[in-house]
């Protein structure tokens, strides 16, 4: 079947086959489809969508069209941990040791911040001499002999991802969520990942804003693990104010490493917990939920998750240093407080405003190769629920230029809304996907 065929069929609702969708995939990437023709079919799927059978199979051949990790001589069940993205969220510094330091093994590959949501490469570049371009054998070595592994993702692994990607991103088509579960599963099963653990975030500053668009892609990120034998476990996270009380790179490092320290902010400690005992109970290191959460509290309160953050950054030439000398990180030379205007309730911290305010600090990129200001970043000092008086002290900015920072301590001002009587709180943890429950 020629590809315009294939156009003409997604086209007109029909869905493809497995032979159709490998044979595309693989004359793609080698230069037989023009770039045009892909985009007529990308913009298809868009508007007509995939099944099932159709995204596992995307998912599949994108995955058989690169390097593949094997992890299979290993005697223990190797897991990753993906999040869709949000303000704030530095879980994966927190979560990698904390699991590593029950003994779960993790292999994490991790991308760089684009838009205004931070990216886990960018923050551990904040780290003197951490090494986020591990070769594969170093990689590899690694997670066999510590236990835990993160580096910056490789164009070996699921190539035909990285070229349909590049177009989605500038033919509109980026929030098909069948192309977006099959982008993120086809890495982690590449990546060598026998279970996964997934945080879906839902709000303002997520890339899923409603709740029936997030749990749609939790489920069908669910069923495309299961059916490529993996297990495979989604939770829906609030992102309608940023997690935690940092918004930058080195600021949120500093966040982290609190955190395993056992002062963490609740949201953040909790998120870990959370997905740590999922990760757990992924490979047989506690029996349930409960007793995972155990464990893992167990190992913040006794400095062995601590312990085991210096040794994943010294394993990969960072200063462990950090951890005692949080001024070893790179630090901002202009700084401004923004204040409340008016009295009471915080209704609304809006997570998006503050990403974007973090973009306009150089906390983050617009285009993917830009770059950005590991100092600069945002404190917040109060959040939804939080009662403030006039006056009071909302949040700080930080940057290397000052013009930058008197503009985003005036756009900041507007994520926050205001209200007399007490919100009813949010849950963090929204809802559980698994494949019993679809």
């Amino acid at each position: 079947m020629s590809m315009l065929d294939l156009i003409y069929k997604k086209r007109n609702g029909s869905a493809l086959t497995s032979q159709e969708i490998r044979e595309f995939i693989s004359d793609y990437l080698l230069g037989k489809i023009p770039d045009y023709q892909v985009s007529a079919l990308l913009m298809a799927i868009f508007f007509n969508g995939m099944t099932t059978a159709e995204t596992v199979a995307l998912t599949q051949a994108m995955v058989n069209s690169g390097e593949r990790l094997d992890f299979s001589a290993l005697d223990r069940p190797v897991v990753d941990k993906h999040s869709t993205g949000g303000v704030g969220d530095k879980t994966t510094l927190v979560l990698l040791p904390l699991a590593a330091a029950a003994g779960v093994t993790i292999a994490k590959m991790s991308g760089r911040g684009l838009g205004h949501t931070g990216g886990t490469i960018d923050k551990l570049s904040c780290i003197p001499g951490f090494r986020t371009n591990l070769t594969k054998d170093e990689f590899m070595q690694q997670v066999r002999q510590l236990g835990v592994a993160i580096t910056g993702q490789t164009p070996q692994l699921a190539p035909a991802d990285g070229k349909l990607y590049a177009l989605r991103d500038v033919t509109a088509t980026v929030e098909s969520i069948p192309l977006i579960a099959s982008s993120v599963m086809s890495k982690k099963i590449a990546a060598g990942a026998q279970s996964i653990v997934l945080d879906v975030k839902v709000g303002s500053g997520a890339f899923m804003k409603d709740l029936p668009s997030a749990r749609q892609l939790a489920q069908m990120l669910v069923e495309i693990g299961t059916a490529l034998g993996r297990k495979t476990t989604a939770l829906l996270t609030n992102m309608e104010q940023p997690l935690g009380l940092t918004v930058g790179n080195a600021v949120e490092v500093v966040e982290a490493i609190e955190t395993l320290q056992g002062n963490g902010p609740n949201d953040l400690t909790g998120l870990a917990l959370s997905l740590g005992a999922e990760l757990l109970v992924a490979s047989n290191k506690a029996a349930s939920i409960v007793e995972a959460k155990g464990v893992l509290s167990e190992l913040l309160n006794n400095g062995k998750a601590l312990e085991m953050f210096q040794l994943l950054v010294a394993a990969q030439g960072g200063d462990p240093k950090v951890v005692e000398e949080p001024q070893r990180l790179a630090d901002a030379a202009y700084s401004k407080k923004v204040y409340a205007a008016t009295s009471g309730y915080l209704k609304s911290l809006d997570a998006l405003k503050v990403g974007q305010t973090a973009v306009l600090l150089g906390a983050g990129r617009q285009v993917k190769n830009a770059e950005i200001d590991l100092a600069a970043g945002i404190r917040l000092y109060k959040k939804t629920g939080d009662y403030v008086h006039t006056g009071e002290l909302l949040a700080e900015v930080y940057a290397n230029d000052a013009d930058k920072v008197a503009a985003a301590a005036q756009q900041l001002r507007a994520a926050y809304s205001y209200i007399q009587q007490k919100p009813t709180p949010v849950p963090l943890i929204i809802e559980r996907v698994t494949s019993e429950k679809l």
